[in-house]
């Protein structure tokens, strides 16, 4: 079959979110499928400048479509429309004026999905929230699929959106406890929904990494001690100790904390500093390592160590090296990266506030989780402390991600949910279609290229 993927951006260098998700899923399914992504020029979310060239475009052999977008996004206006459109009444008009601000604003994109979406047997949309989804999902509704990645948040209880979860022929959930959400809030009536998700893809040598931790705990603790006063490399013997390369080319030679995904307040970043401060006052040595773009000012604590962006892979050696990966956001539909530590063998920490990501600890017991400073502060204690601690829950993370979130698992239900809809068949040429909210009689914003 064909299908096109329609995500606001698309790119190696964009890790995390729907759109990292959209990637990994569109990459596995183009060994059996023609797949198409059909996406915006921006890189950046916070403006949705045009950075990457317009045109066709091959990703990782997966071909993209790029479409320039009308208008930037000034993040303070919309800020503070924001503010004010989820605390007081307001119109239909309103909530389009919103979704227009909010961006990516791209009409070139919905007009060649409605000219050229009879070429595809199924539309795959990524995420509910974007302009490029409540718009694209107009265009031919029995064949689209939706995959909402989700969460209670402010901008879900608007009125723009009771049509995005009515009109999808499927909707692919990342958990149990996304779907519970939305079948409470919209009660969608989709005819095929299913709870999904997105595999773990691992490099083959870390896959079974956990298996010998138990025996690598003692090799890496005296490695480390002999590290730290030695010109040790990686190849002297530390393969064998979980994240050895890692630590040896970035001299991580203690016990560290890791997060990893967008330093962004939105993440629960700030509070995850002033949190850490804390444990750092009482336990004196400390070491939390944060990793990936920085969208918030960094303190000048002699606990941080900033590692920035890392390939893909070194960030994959990164969470098998760390002690415990940090998962402080509130706000989440699947947390790959609470997955990811868990396929290689470390626990995590959680924000509790997060129902995905405490529901991922309690039915894998690979993770603890925390509501508060000192609840944060003992759980912290108690999984750096304890290394055989530690190895169960790794062994109990990996054995949850195998069953749930294999590849083989996620793409069986993918392809099941793709047969179902792209069997419609094609809408006649000409058949009328409604508009949809935030388009109104077509409208084009000034600037637009064609």
């Amino acid at each position: 079959m064909k299908l096109a993927f329609i995500v606001q951006r698309y790119g190696t260098e964009i890790l995390g979110g729907s759109e990292y998700h959209c990637r990994l899923v569109a990459e596995h399914l183009s060994a059996n499928h023609t797949v198409e992504i059909l996406t915006t020029c921006a890189k950046e979310y916070t403006t949705w400048e045009n950075t990457y060239p317009e045109g066709k475009d091959r990703v990782r052999g997966v071909t993209v479509r790029r479409f320039a977008n009308a208008e930037t996004r000034d993040l303070n206006a919309f800020n503070a429309f924001s503010d004010w459109i989820f605390t007081h009444p307001h119109s239909t008009e309103d909530e389009e004026n919103w979704l227009k601000q909010q961006g990516p604003w791209c009409p070139a994109l919905i007009d060649f999905l409605e000219q050229q979406h009879r070429s595809y047997d199924a539309l795959i949309f990524f995420t509910y929230l974007y302009a490029p989804t409540v718009l694209g999902l107009n265009v031919a509704p029995r064949k689209s699929i939706l995959v909402p990645t989700a969460h209670d948040e402010p901008a879900i209880r608007l009125n723009i959106y009771k049509k995005v979860f009515s009109q999808p022929s499927a909707i692919a959930y990342n958990t149990s406890v996304e779907q519970g959400f939305l079948r409470q809030r919209f009660a969608p009536g989709a005819k095929i929904q299913e709870v999904v998700g997105c595999g773990v893809d691992l490099p083959p040598e870390m896959d079974l990494a956990i298996e010998n931790d138990a025996q690598n705990t003692n090799n890496a603790d005296d490695f480390l001690a002999d590290a730290k006063n030695s010109d040790a490399r990686p190849q002297d013997g530390y393969q064998v100790a979980r994240g050895g390369v890692f630590r040896q080319r970035h001299r991580f030679f203690d016990p560290f904390a890791l997060y990893g995904g967008r330093i962004d307040p939105g993440k629960g970043c700030e509070e995850l500093i002033e949190y850490f401060s804390t444990y750092s006052k009482e336990q004196g040595d400390a070491t939390l390592a944060l990793m990936g773009i920085k969208l918030m000012p960094i303190p000048n604590e002699s606990f941080i160590r900033f590692a920035g962006m890392l390939p893909e892979t070194e960030r994959l050696e990164a969470l098998e090296a760390a002690t415990v990966v940090l998962v402080p956001s509130p706000y989440e539909s699947l947390s790959l990266l609470a997955l990811e530590s868990f396929a290689v063998g470390t626990p995590i920490l959680a924000n509790a506030r997060s129902d995905v990501v405490m529901d991922h600890c309690q039915r894998s017991n690979a993770g603890l989780y925390y509501e508060n400073r000192e609840e944060f502060v003992e759980c912290l204690k108690l999984l750096m402390n304890n290394s055989d601690l530690r190895t169960k829950m790794g062994q109990n993370g990996q054995d949850y991600v195998r069953r749930n979130y294999s590849w083989d698992v996620i793409l069986e239900k993918y392809e099941a949910i793709i047969t179902s809809v792209g069997g419609h068949q094609r809408s006649p040429k000409g058949q009328n279609r409604s508009k949809g909210p935030g388009r109104p009689n077509r409208q084009r914003p000034r600037g637009r290229r064609s």
